[in-house]
């Protein structure tokens, strides 16, 4: 005989939701083995600003690139970090 699940309560704000499932077991609620995959394609990644010193004659080189190609210096810079890294 399956398990009987309990019925997730109704929360009013994210934070009364975090604190009963710090305090709760979720497999007393949601049957795990009938879950599906999910993608979420439009989901943004998670950034961090960091700073970084460049010498004023390579910054203004790169700004020049990326006002050829219409896109913000900072876009250019993330565009080429990420071709060099994956």
């Amino acid at each position: 005989m399956p398990k009987q699940l309990k019925k997730i309560p109704k929360f009013k704000t994210e934070a009364q939701e975090r604190r009963f499932w710090e305090t709760h077991d979720s497999t007393d609620y949601v049957d795990w083995a009938r879950a599906e995959r999910v993608r979420l394609p439009n989901l943004k990644p998670t950034t961090q600003t960091i700073s970084l010193r460049l010498s004023t004659s390579l910054l203004e080189r790169i700004k020049i690139e990326a006002n050829k190609r219409d896109v913000p210096y900072q876009s250019l810079i993330k565009i080429w970090l990420k071709e060099k890294v994956l």
